[in-house]
């Protein structure tokens, strides 16, 4: 990169930005506010007599079920239709998700809606980069993915402000205004998407199976790793401050945004931390933190580090995602390829997320909300995650 590109990091072509735009609102809402504004209102929604506790659980990784539906859906859609049509109607379904759940109907009806909103997150993960990312300079694709990824974190930090505003009016109010500012963000990016997902030739080139390499084989189960690991601090982060340390939903607030300032940051990070030491550094050092993090948040009950911890444990959800697939990009030089693989690495990822959020919740009714064993549990997969790269340093070996 040269060094006009370090001091002006948009570049003089700005062409491709309205497209990153709407990437970062995609990601924003899609899964920023459809996933991570659940773990807020969960003891507010128990508090509020919607659902009991366990089922209010249990509704909540209905959200990671339809995140794998969608992350196999996903290119099987854009083919059907466009890819940039996909990204316009999951952002509608996301924001029509909210509306609907300010109405409990019964919970037959708010876990088909929380499952929906799923699906728009994973099919927005696995089409995303390769919509937008193409469209963008080699010497600007890092900051681009990082501002894409932002959107996560941004959400966070917004369910993190819209949610203990909201609630001093109605849970029902919260949950309206989150839709309202979904749909708002869906209309401001509707025009950014680009036609294509790329240049011509990119599109047209054949579509051959891709070989796993060893390090791609040991990325795809250190992701499903992670994803297994960070789920118990996405669901019950809130409700372990609220419930289990007596701390009240104020500083249950605070910490959600402190957590949600962590994943504001962990794009950025990470990417930086990619490109400057290599995604498998980056990773390996990411998880020991994690591991570090995620023990002292057991053993702590002190109100600043909690607030500290939270913000560390934040940046990974969301960092972890620019620095797997800066990976990804190490290893796989071309284009089809490199969207394959995602889209696998993004399956593993929903899938374990699937199956190990109804394991916690079940986990979360039998032990009578025994947050520590579950926090234990995913430190544990992060040790797994960081032992199985444990080794040699692999040559590069591109795929397709």
């Amino acid at each position: 990169m040269s060094t006009d590109a370090w001091i002006h990091p948009l570049g003089t072509d700005r062409a491709h930005w309205p497209a990153v735009g709407a990437g970062l609102a995609a990601s924003l809402v899609g899964i920023g506010l459809a996933r991570f504004a659940y773990t807020p209102l969960l003891p507010a929604m128990v508090d509020s007599g919607w659902f009991p506790a366990p089922a209010a659980a249990f509704l909540g990784a209905a959200n990671l079920a339809g995140y794998l539906l969608g992350a196999l859906g996903g290119r099987w859609l854009a083919r059907g239709s466009s890819a940039q049509w996909v990204m316009r109607l999951m952002m509608l379904l996301a924001g029509a998700s909210f509306i609907a759940c300010a109405f409990p109907l019964s919970e037959a009806w708010f876990f088909a809606w929380r499952l929906l909103s799923g699906i728009a997150g994973g099919a927005i993960m696995v089409l995303v980069s390769s919509l937008v990312l193409p469209t963008v300079p080699v010497r600007q694709k890092g900051l681009a993915s990082g501002a894409i990824f932002l959107g996560i974190g941004l959400g966070i930090v917004l369910s993190a402000t819209i949610v203990p505003l909201m609630l001093r009016t109605s849970l029902q109010a919260t949950w309206l205004a989150m839709g309202l500012t979904a749909l708002a963000l869906t209309a401001a990016s509707w025009a950014a998407w680009p036609a294509t997902p790329g240049p011509a030739g990119e599109a047209a080139r054949p579509h051959r199976a891709p070989r796993l390499a060893a390090p791609m084989r040991t990325l795809l189960a250190q992701y499903a790793l992670m994803a297994f690991g960070l789920v118990p601090e996405m669901l019950f982060l809130v409700d372990h401050v609220v419930r289990s340390l007596h701390k009240g939903q104020a500083v249950g607030a605070e910490v959600w945004l402190a957590y949600g300032l962590g994943a504001a940051a962990g794009p950025l990070l990470y990417g930086m931390a990619a490109h400057r030491w290599g995604a498998r550094a980056t990773i390996r050092t990411a998880l020991a933190v994690q591991v570090a993090a995620v023990g002292a948040l057991v053993l702590s009950t002190g109100t600043a580090a909690v607030l500290l911890l939270a913000a560390v444990i934040g940046t990974f959800p969301s960092g972890a995602v620019p620095a797997a697939l800066a990976r990804v990009h190490e290893h796989v030089q071309d284009h089809s390829a490199r969207q394959r693989l995602w889209s696998l690495a993004t399956v593993s990822f929903a899938l374990m997320q699937a199956v190990s959020g109804y394991a916690y919740s079940a986990l979360y009714q039998v032990t009578h909300g025994h947050h520590v064993l579950l926090f234990g549990i995913g430190a544990l997969a992060y040790v797994l995650a960081l032992a199985i790269d444990i080794g040699p340093r692999r040559r590069p070996v591109a795929l397709g």
